[in-house]
């Protein structure tokens, strides 16, 4: 099941958009839900990046910067809402929630965060030490608030962290259950080897000899020259210079290239422009005779990082441009504040699973929501699935 359920039927959902108190039993602790566009002014925008600085687990994809172009551009298919947790008047967790009416193919309404296709962490943004609240206060607010929905959904949560363990933990305080209907592994750089020696543990002789020849016979092409900037400077040329790159290959063809729709294409240059202001992008050029041949942009969210998007120019294939991109892209393991790069691949990606060789668990979550009629209907609907998903 690939569908988007954030997407629902393409029918908007009826959500309350004024604020709704649920009061914590942690001293000074409220969740509310409020429309996202209230969180749009300066100084909201600084309490949420308050919150990102100091997030138990670091998403840039809940980022000011990039959640709020997000929601502006692509969320017109559903009615989206941000619960937000405040702690002694501070602002301490976040997640954007829809109600969709379909479950992917299947018309099961439910409560779930939102994501669209680019966005690669379905994580909260969470204060250190404020996980169990957050927790405690959503699933409150889910059960008082489920209306029509079965259950509470979560997409593309990494199983590896302190987020899901306080879920875990919560979950089993509360006796809710609370299933992983689906978990993936996908390729992640997380090592302490120097550049150099990661890249030899990464790959064969052979292959490590053949890309030398590769590069060799890219040079004869002309100067090729690498460049790594985490400032703004040109960053609009930048990004015209990425959109047409991959506009010009499969997924141009294809119909899925940023450049393809106007809304994804603005939605790069925006969240580009954002990360870069506040020191958060980091983006590297293989170039050949000053023309961009490779080209990859990364979120830099400390102690973590995430490969955000990459192309190259299929012209230049039998050089392999990507590959040489990503082992010039090894630098960032001497990047004193990142400790590892999420991928933010598919799982079992042709080129990168053969050179990071870390993985990282994403998984997708249902948790039971409501009272005991509710939660029975659950428990058949969540064995169901994880029966099929057993069979496959």
């Amino acid at each position: 099941m690939r569908d988007d359920p954030s997407r629902g039927d393409g029918i908007n959902q009826t959500v309350a958009t004024r604020p709704v108190e649920q009061h914590d039993e942690n001293a000074g602790a409220s969740l509310r839900l409020v429309p996202w566009a209230a969180l749009s002014d300066p100084e909201s925008i600084c309490s949420w990046d308050a919150l990102a600085a100091c997030a138990i687990e670091p998403n840039p994809f809940l980022e000011s910067w990039y959640l709020l172009p997000s929601l502006r551009l692509l969320s017109d298919q559903t009615e989206v809402n941000l619960l937000r947790l405040d702690i002694s008047g501070e602002l301490a967790g976040m997640l954007p929630i829809a109600r969709p009416s379909h479950y992917y193919r299947y018309p099961f309404p439910h409560l779930s965060n939102w994501l669209h296709p680019n966005m690669f962490c379905g994580a909260p943004l969470v204060a250190a030490g404020s996980e169990g609240a957050f927790w405690q206060a959503l699933l409150r607010w889910a059960d008082q608030n489920a209306g029509t929905a079965l259950f509470l959904h979560l997409r593309d949560l990494p199983l590896d962290g302190p987020l899901y363990t306080a879920l875990l933990d919560v979950c089993s305080q509360q006796r809710r259950q609370c299933e992983v209907v689906q978990r993936e592994e996908r390729a992640m750089l997380a090592s302490n080897l120097s550049p150099e020696a990661y890249w030899d543990a990464s790959m064969s002789g052979k292959k490590r000899k053949e890309l030398r020849r590769q590069a060799n016979r890219l040079a004869d092409e002309g100067a090729v020259s690498f460049t790594r900037r985490t400032d703004a400077d040109g960053l609009d040329q930048w990004v015209q210079d990425f959109l047409r790159l991959e506009q010009a290959g499969w997924k141009g063809e294809a119909g899925s290239a940023l450049a393809s729709a106007p809304a994804t294409a603005t939605l790069f240059a925006e969240s580009l422009a954002g990360a870069a202001a506040r020191g958060r992008l980091e983006r590297l050029t293989l170039s050949l005779e000053g023309r961009p041949i490779a080209m990859l942009a990364t979120f830099l969210s400390p102690p973590g990082a995430f490969s955000f998007k990459t192309a190259f120019d299929e012209r230049f294939a039998r050089f392999s441009p990507g590959v040489l991109l990503q082992r010039e892209n090894l630098a960032i393991l001497g990047n004193p504040d990142i400790a590892w790069t999420d991928s933010c691949a598919a799982a079992d990606h042709p080129m990168i699973d053969h050179i990071w060789r870390e993985r990282r668990e994403i998984g997708r979550l249902s948790i039971a929501i409501g009272g005991a009629a509710r939660r029975f209907a659950f428990r058949q609907l969540v064995r169901h699935e994880t029966r099929q998903g057993s069979g496959r």
